[in-house]
């Protein structure tokens, strides 16, 4: 079997689960970043506000203060404030060394709003002297000349413990998407208990009941599913009674025909074409019955040498050629009758269409953790574009390889089998003529050896 083309490599993941909880997650981040640069944005002003106030407040009730006081005792009121408000206030001069504010919106909305309070002559400072803070100048008067900074502690200005307010928000939205995963994990286990029963009967297994509980949607797929299953294993026992009957109800005129034919006395010649023809629709009829059967036994490490040789040593009595070159060791995990039916019938198909006189050619091989069986003929080999082809039911390609015998369905009993045991069946065209046809079979350690 073919395996499914593969589609260009992607980041995203392929699940449902994840692929949804992805979605979700992108969903959740997208608008918790929204919903922060709305409230952003619009506490902006209000904040900006509130702020100006109170640096237009503590600027006015600091220059009452210094106005108001005596000249003797003005150094004990800066003292005050710096000890009991962290409030500094020092004289302006033109040598002083000052940096900006930080140039942000919120920045440009305080100043623009204290400035109207406080007048356009209003200077501001992010340092004053290498002394951190909010630096805002006054004069007493307006009428002097002599001009003064007043420092507000940075803590004042700036937005309160943003790591805590960034600490709630991861908590949220980890909340969130612990929440969204439950909601998908919900969601995909069903489908993949579905995914899992429809393996199952893939292979041939009928699976257990799916729970018909959760949600509405939920319980009437697995309602349906479970329907469809019963109905398969229905069809299936009806068509193991028909293939029963079939095989017994047209096998037993055939040998009866055949008895007939041997015992009627006719030149030997026509009785050796029509005992051919009976054999004939014997094999097909097998055929038929092959490709229908549904083997129940569990699979079992199979030592693949002598099983071979086992098959093969009917055609050497029959004046066959068949070289065999077999590893000692290969084993496989597979059903015993079903394998030996398959390779019977590639070395069937092999003899049939192969050239007279032509030695067949059977191989084991390792193959990343399986084993290749192959088996090469001398015949005329088939077409690239038909290989594929000929592993469908019912599918001869007469013209190709001179023989009209057969049902169509030896091949597609191999592929079949192949499949069903998680291994695969080729076709190919050997370089020196002749088909290759190989069923590559899981590796398993051989069987313990009996003892006594």
């Amino acid at each position: 079997m073919t395996p499914p083309a593969k589609g260009p490599p992607t980041f995203l993941p392929r699940t449902l689960l994840w692929q949804t909880f992805a979605s979700l997650a992108i969903m959740l981040i997208l608008a918790f970043s929204a919903w922060s640069e709305i409230v952003r944005h619009f506490e902006l002003e209000p904040r900006a506000r509130d702020l100006a106030q109170t640096v237009t407040s503590i600027v006015n009730l600091t220059r009452t203060a210094l106005i108001n006081a005596d000249a003797d005792r003005r150094l004990e009121l800066l003292i005050d404030l710096t000890a009991m408000e962290g409030i500094r206030v020092y004289p302006a001069e033109a040598t002083d060394r000052i940096t900006p504010l930080p140039d942000t919106r919120a920045m440009e909305l305080l100043t623009r709003d204290v400035r109207r309070e406080l007048g356009p002559q209003t200077r501001f400072a992010g340092s004053w002297e290498e002394l951190e803070g909010f630096w805002v100048s006054f004069k007493l008067d307006p009428s002097d000349t002599d001009e003064y900074w007043v420092m507000l502690p940075a803590e004042r200005i700036q937005r309160p413990r943003p790591l805590e307010w960034l600490g709630w928000g991861v908590a949220i939205m980890a909340f969130a998407l612990l929440g969204a995963y439950l909601i998908v994990f919900r969601i995909g286990r069903p489908l993949r208990q579905i995914a899992e029963a429809a393996r199952l009967i893939g292979h041939g297994k009928q699976p257990a009941p799916l729970p018909e509980d959760g949600p509405g949607e939920i319980a009437e797929v697995a309602s349906a599913f479970n329907q469809m299953a019963g109905d398969l294993a229905q069809l299936e026992s009806d068509r193991a009674v028909i293939l029963a009957g079939v095989s017994h109800d047209l096998r037993t005129p055939l040998a009866r025909l055949r008895l007939g034919v041997e015992m009627t006395g006719a030149p030997s010649g026509d009785i050796r074409a029509m005992v051919s023809d009976i054999e004939e629709m014997d094999r097909v009829i097998g055929q038929f019955v092959d490709y229908g059967r549904n083997d129940d036994a569990p699979p079992e490490p199979v030592v693949l040498a002598p099983l071979i040789e086992d098959i093969v040593s009917a055609d050497r009595l029959r004046g066959h050629a068949v070289d065999t070159h077999l590893h000692p060791n290969a084993t496989v995990l597979a059903q015993t009758l079903p394998l030996r039916r398959a390779l019977r019938n590639l070395i069937d198909n092999a003899e049939r269409y192969g050239k007279p006189g032509q030695t067949l050619s059977v191989s084991t091989e390792a193959v990343n953790g399986s084993w290749k069986i192959a088996l090469r003929d001398e015949g005329p080999g088939i077409p690239e574009d038909q290989l594929e082809r000929l592993k469908r039911p019912f599918v001869r390609l007469d013209e190709a390889r001179g023989n009209t015998q057969g049902a169509g369905l030896g091949l597609a009993i191999v592929d079949r089998f192949a499949r069903a045991h998680g291994g695969r069946f080729d076709l190919s065209n050997h370089p020196d003529g002749g088909l290759v046809a190989s069923i590559t079979l899981p590796a398993t350690k051989p069987p313990a050896a009996r003892s006594g």
